[in-house]
């Protein structure tokens, strides 16, 4: 499903962050990436979400050599990826039901599916009684539950997080957790990036571990 094969980052007038990894995730797989702040976590998935391109090496995601791909192509690479960033982008001006519903937008699905498939996700995620909100009335929790509804709903291959419970409470983080792990159960293959150790720990799932732009273990 994804693999790096000596894969390497730089970027223009700054330090090499990736340097020469390599790795294989299979389809299905559920697995950690960690290191400590700036050891190339967030910089990894984005070359998977093709938002960054190698500087060396090949990036292949469902066959795809992610890093050669024309710019043109990238939004068709993306409708397989749901992504969870720390900056998660919600449109504050825009209810609930509508953040869900925005990268539904650009598909093939009328406007009655896609309501139907937003609302299914918000009710995955534990707020189908908020779809009316604002995303500012949401909890920290709340909001990270929305973005994750809205990497879903077009009810993708690959879910990549970054940091996703970085911000939040114990119980919060592990409700988010628990969510990722259904996911995986029906099949999604979920890469998250985290430096959380007790939530390494509590998952049990296989880690890639960075340490200086290389993976340590």
């Amino acid at each position: 499903m994804i693999g790096f094969s000596a894969v390497s980052k730089r970027y223009p007038g700054g330090p090499e962050v990736l340097k020469a990894v390599s790795f294989t995730i299979g389809a299905g797989e559920f697995v950690f990436v960690t290191g400590r702040t700036g050891a190339g976590k967030t910089t990894l998935l984005k070359l998977i979400a093709a938002i960054e391109r190698p500087s060396s090496g090949a990036v292949i995601v469902a066959g795809q050599n992610v890093g050669a791909l024309r710019r043109s192509a990238i939004p068709y690479l993306r409708r397989n990826l749901g992504l969870v960033f720390q900056d998660q982008k919600l449109l504050y001006d825009r209810s609930v039901l509508d953040n869900v519903m925005l990268p539904l937008a650009f598909g093939e699905l009328g406007h009655r599916e896609a309501l139907r498939r937003a609302r299914a996700a918000l009710d995955k995620v534990g707020l189908s009684g908020r779809e009316r909100a604002r995303p500012i009335e949401l909890s920290g929790g709340e909001q990270q539950r929305l973005a994750i509804a809205r990497a879903v709903v077009n009810r993708p291959a690959v879910l990549l997080a970054d940091e996703p419970t970085a911000n939040l409470d114990a119980e919060a983080g592990a409700a988010v957790l628990d969510l990722f792990t259904a996911f995986n159960q029906v099949g999604v293959t979920v890469l998250v990036a985290t430096h959380d150790e007790a939530l390494i720990a509590r998952c049990g799932r296989r880690v890639l571990r960075l340490s200086e732009g290389r993976i340590a273990a």
